[in-house]
């Protein structure tokens, strides 16, 4: 096993977060978000439910990876960091109610010369807990803990030619579970087979590209689930008559590619072939606006232009970036398709457009992930586009 980018890459990205910390006036960044930690350094392991953290300082030519001794092996076969920029965290620290890693891990600041410095940190992610925060700013008391949420996020925004061929793989993998969630459903199976199909289609890939977890777990909204966003699958059978919405994806390498569908079991009744027309028209008028230098906001009036003359409503972004990923979230947190974002795309950036429409006891969701270029955008994922069914 190997990092799935050139050490080339990975430098790169390191200059790149190098640069905008001293743009920040920061002598480090102490990164917490798995996902930042991937992208930087190819660190890829289910650890980070433990303290794990990776320090950047503005010089140096590598980061330096620390997390818990179980886990620094890993460190070796993902990533291209030497012995010197690993640093295990003993064992006696882990889930103690007297001690805690983040304790350990000032003293490695300090070790380091930042003692006195100005550290940036991630404020709004998933894994930085507040008894975390609190013993690295008791640990070093003479440090400037500096708010430097998603500096890492938007640098990570415009993808390289290396992450877009690993993206494209990520979504030939989402066609692949999308087709399984196809050919497998019929009245009378229970949603937690179904979804076993579709899981194993995730990991098994391509022939040439085998899968991973995604960031966000497959979803299936069927019958009265489809009213809202984000139901689980139980073990109730499907039913002839419902609709049902599959929001799916795949995984390469931890870059991830959504993919959302509709079908009806049986003949679709009016009101969804209503619907579904608006929402593929809409889509399209999406897609016919994003482009390098258009905003966020011009692409969501696209959709809103469309919706208005049908009389629907939409209040929720319908759009946002995407890429590496670990649990639960594969959106980038940062630019989002919604009015009031003004963020202007550049080439390169790749965008989950996501159409979803939660009704009164159904819905629908329709979605693709493109890719940004000068003239126009390209759709990653490849699935026809319409509201299916099966009878």
């Amino acid at each position: 096993m190997a990092p799935p980018f050139s050490r080339a890459e990975y430098a790169g990205r390191l200059r790149a977060v190098q640069t905008r910390m001293r743009e920040a006036g920061l002598d480090a960044l102490f990164l917490t978000d798995p996902a930042n930690v991937n992208w930087l350094c190819g660190f890829d392991a289910w650890s980070f439910y433990v303290p794990q953290a990776l320090l950047v300082e503005a010089s140096g030519d590598q980061p330096v990876w620390m997390g818990r001794l179980m886990d620094a092996g890993a460190a070796r076969f993902t990533t291209y960091l030497d012995d010197a920029h690993v640093l295990a965290l003993p064992e006696d620290y882990v889930q103690r109610p007297d001690i805690h890693p983040g304790d350990w891990m000032a003293e490695r600041l300090i070790e380091r010369g930042l003692a006195r410095a100005a550290i940036g940190y991630e404020s709004d992610h998933y894994f930085l807990s507040p008894r975390w925060f609190a013993a690295l700013g008791r640990g070093t008391p003479e440090a400037r803990w500096i708010d430097a949420d998603r500096l890492v996020n938007w640098a990570r925004f415009v993808k390289s030619e290396a992450e877009l061929a690993v993206m494209a793989e990520a979504a030939g993998i989402a066609g692949v579970a999308m087709r399984a969630a196809f050919d497998g459903l019929r009245p009378g199976i229970r949603q937690c087979d179904l979804m076993a199909e579709v899981v194993g289609a995730q990991i098994r890939g391509l022939p040439n590209a085998g899968g991973h977890l995604t960031a966000v777990y497959p979803l299936m909204l069927a019958g009265e689930k489809a009213s809202t966003a984000h139901p689980m699958w139980d073990d109730s059978p499907l039913e002839a008559d419902q609709t049902v919405a599959f929001e799916l994806g795949g995984c390469r390498s931890r870059y991830n590619a959504g993919l959302a569908r509709t079908v009806h079991i049986g003949r679709a009744p009016d009101r969804l072939i209503e619907t579904a027309k608006a929402v593929e028209e809409g889509l399209e008028a999406v897609l016919a606006v994003l482009r390098a230098g258009v905003s966020a906001g011009e692409a969501h009036r696209a959709w809103r232009t469309v919706l208005d003359r049908r009389g629907l409503e939409k209040p929720s972004r319908i759009g946002y970036s995407i890429g590496v990923g670990y649990a639960p979230d594969w959106g980038e947190r940062t630019v989002s398709l919604r009015p009031n974002d003004s963020t202007l795309l550049p080439e390169n950036a790749v965008i989950h457009v996501m159409l979803g429409m939660w009704m009164d006891g159904w819905g629908m969701e329709l979605s693709e992930t493109v890719r940004i270029r000068t003239a126009g955008c390209e759709a990653l994922t490849n699935f026809p586009r319409a509201v299916f069914e099966t009878g």
